[in-house]
């Protein structure tokens, strides 16, 4: 081991073929351990001259009293809804809350993350950007024993609580819907191919079109990466293509709303010519015209139950394993999609 490396509960953890959240608990004495579990893996951290890191250490003794929050963006109706549930929460148990903003940006996330730990809260609820794919940072956080959670915007790769729509019942049931009201030429618009939301929304509109007999289904998915020009030009791709899709899938509702805009400036129907979708529930999507279909994410839900999930953790009144919460989500039809039989 080279001179001057802190040993990590994670290396504690390979050793002895545990969780790094055994060896957490063990450490800290709980009661919930068979003692001779606690006793290895404190007679292992002692051979490797583990030292606890001073800093994790006063997040949980000397309470902040603060929790720290990271968006992609504080204009999106949707992560603004996850703020007051957050915030809510937090303040009904005694708690003040820190937001940053990752302005969709992987190097920013990364310097919001440096500061809210230098700030000393007691744990992060993290949505992650849309840049973001390397989980480095995030490792480095979990290794050091800092608590924090992931919500809607999130990662399977490292071994923390997530909080999540259940994004592939919501896809298919909006590609269902447009199915069912007689197009057969779905294509769908995803956000960067590796975002959790894009995989899930693509597993249920592949189902859905599956389920009805699509021949090769894959053939109509695109990927933007969220950007207004990115979208448009995704839009007027679908436009040119001799076998025109008849019903667009956007992954979000903004995104939708970029694509209606090129409809309209191409003089196509909406939804006569092309049915059209979203995912979210933006206050935008019931006063465009056509008003637009969408599935409903309850934002303000998700923030309570991921503020109430950490806040649970950090009093130890749940278990340190890391747990999957999936909320449902509601379908929302509107004039986009009502075709005429």
């Amino acid at each position: 081991m080279k001179r001057g490396h802190q040993v990590t509960m994670k290396e504690i953890a390979k050793k002895l073929g545990l969780s790094v959240s055994t060896v957490s608990r063990a450490l800290k004495d709980s009661p919930e351990l068979h003692p001779d579990t606690k006793q290895k893996v404190v007679e292992m951290a002692k051979s490797m001259n583990y030292q606890p890191n001073l800093l994790a250490q006063s997040l949980r003794i000397s309470r902040s009293k603060v929790l720290g929050v990271i968006v992609p963006e504080l204009t999106s109706h949707f992560f603004s809804s996850n703020i007051s549930g957050i915030q809510d929460t937090a303040y009904k148990r005694g708690y003040n809350v820190m937001i940053c903003q990752s302005n969709e940006s992987f190097i920013q996330e990364i310097s919001n993350i440096k500061i809210l730990v230098a700030s000393q809260v007691d744990g992060l609820l993290i949505s992650l950007s849309r840049e973001t794919k390397n989980y480095q940072h995030l490792q480095d956080l979990y290794d050091r024993g800092i608590p924090f959670i992931m919500f809607d915007r999130v990662t399977e790769e490292i071994p923390v609580s997530r909080v999540t729509v259940d994004d592939a019942e919501g896809a298919y049931r909006v590609t269902k819907h447009m199915l069912e009201q007689g197009c057969r030429k779905v294509a769908y618009i995803s956000g960067p191919e590796d975002l959790y939301i894009s995989k899930k929304r693509k597993e249920g509109y592949l189902k859905a079109l599956r389920e009805f007999g699509i021949e090769n289904p894959e053939r109509r998915i695109y990927a933007s990466n969220l950007k207004e020009d990115s979208n448009k030009a995704i839009a007027k791709k679908i436009l040119e293509e001799e076998d025109r899709a008849d019903a667009i899938f956007a992954m979000i509702d903004p995104l939708a709303i970029d694509v209606m805009l090129v409809l309209k400036e191409a003089g196509i129907k909406i939804p006569e010519d092309i049915a059209l979708a979203g995912f979210t529930n933006n206050p935008t999507s019931a006063v465009v015209e056509p008003s637009l279909t969408t599935v409903l994410q309850p934002g303000y839900e998700m923030g309570k139950i991921a503020a109430n999930h950490l806040l649970d953790k950090l009093d130890e009144i749940t278990s340190d394993e890391p747990q999957s919460f999936i909320l449902d989500t509601t379908l929302i039809p509107r004039n986009s999609t009502k075709k005429s039989k």
